[in-house]
């Protein structure tokens, strides 16, 4: 439990203090955010706000793990450095994609066949890494089952559990994307979802199978440590949260937003919870379907109706609040609050198997 409190304090400290340092280097480089012109036409007036952000988030994630093994001696485990991985793998992508776009001077980056060749190589190899490293008791970080509470259902073998996980590390990176539409809103919602995996990761560590085989205990390794990487991420999530809260002074960018869906799927996978965190993550898959809603609708309504209509105003659907007249800072609050939501329902569901019968 340590680990946990030093983890987030160290990354927290990081995020606030090198976030003003970040930006000043940012701004002294000319690496300012390029704004679509077909965008929200407020949004115009953010053009040049420093950008790669999330390269705060990333390195003070990473050091302060590091910080809390360094101060504790204690070793860290193979599936603590396996998120880790996947989190900064994407982050190195998405700074990539960044990069050429201010660069460039141009709103798009990465091709989208670079970017998703960048994705599958570190996903494959987080993925085929998951099913190596047993411990003493033969658990690997992750098994060939699909997850809920815990694995459940047949074995689909080891190439269909890859691809699933690229499914998972593709649809959320990018809805963590396509969250990070206004000021704090993906830093926000994603440190509500880390919360979340910190109390999960404890109670698993509590309730381990390593430590007695009582009803309901669980075959999960490591889940302390990944407790810790959910702590420390938590912590430069909120630190840079101070600086990216409206009207921010500097953007996440792909860097971050990649980085974050990153470590939010490798600790569902590690932890056995792929698909409940479908319901921690609500907000974000309710915002992704929005866009997919949106385009399936516009070409749907083409070819049957003759004429192409919208479902919302703009897509992604926090978009949709803006052009209706709502105040950035209201639409932040009130998606923080479905967040939570989705959180309590998330953690109530994984808790509702040790509620008496």
């Amino acid at each position: 439990m340590n680990n946990v409190i030093l983890a987030s304090g160290f990354a927290l400290f990081i995020g606030l203090l090198g976030t003003p340092l970040w930006i000043r280097l940012v701004v002294r480089l000319g690496y300012g955010q390029m704004i679509r012109e077909d965008g929200v036409a407020t949004h115009l007036s953010k053009r040049g706000t420093p950008t790669m952000g999330g390269t705060v988030i990333v390195v003070g994630s990473l050091l302060g793990y590091a910080a809390a093994h360094l101060i504790t001696w204690t070793q860290p485990t193979i599936s603590a450095g396996l998120v880790l991985f996947l989190m900064t793998g994407l982050g190195v992508v998405g700074f990539i994609d960044d990069y050429i776009k201010v660069f460039k001077q141009r709103s798009l980056g990465l091709r989208s066949r670079a970017k998703a060749t960048g994705i599958v190589i570190v996903g494959v190899i987080f993925a085929v890494g998951c099913l190596q490293f047993p411990n003493e008791l033969t658990i690997t970080p992750a098994d060939t089952y699909l997850s809920f509470l815990r694995d459940f259902g047949p074995n689909i073998g080891p190439y269909l559990f890859v691809i699933w996980a690229l499914i998972l590390i593709q649809g959320v990176s990018n809805g963590v994307n396509l969250t990070d539409g206004l000021d704090g809103l993906a830093s926000g919602t994603v440190g509500l979802i880390l919360a979340a995996y910190v109390i999960i990761g404890n109670w698993q560590f509590r309730q381990s199978c390593a430590q007695g085989l009582e009803p309901h205990c669980y075959w999960v390794r490591d889940p302390l440590d990944l407790a810790v990487v959910a702590a420390a991420v938590l912590g430069a999530c909120f630190g840079f949260l101070w600086w990216n809260a409206p009207p921010a002074k500097i953007f996440m960018g792909d860097t971050g937003s990649l980085a974050l869906g990153g470590v939010l799927v490798g600790l569902a996978i590690t932890t056995r919870t792929q698909i409940l965190l479908a319901i921690l993550g609500g907000l974000i898959v309710l915002i992704t379907m929005s866009v997919i809603l949106q385009v399936g609708w516009f070409k749907l309504s083409g070819r049957l109706l003759g004429q192409n209509k919208r479902l919302f105003k703009m897509a992604p659907l926090q978009h949709h609040f803006e052009m209706s007249g709502w105040a950035e800072t209201t639409i932040v609050v009130r998606f923080w609050l479905i967040c939570g939501l989705c959180v309590a329902a998330g953690v109530g569901l994984f808790y509702l198997e040790w509620v008496p019968k």
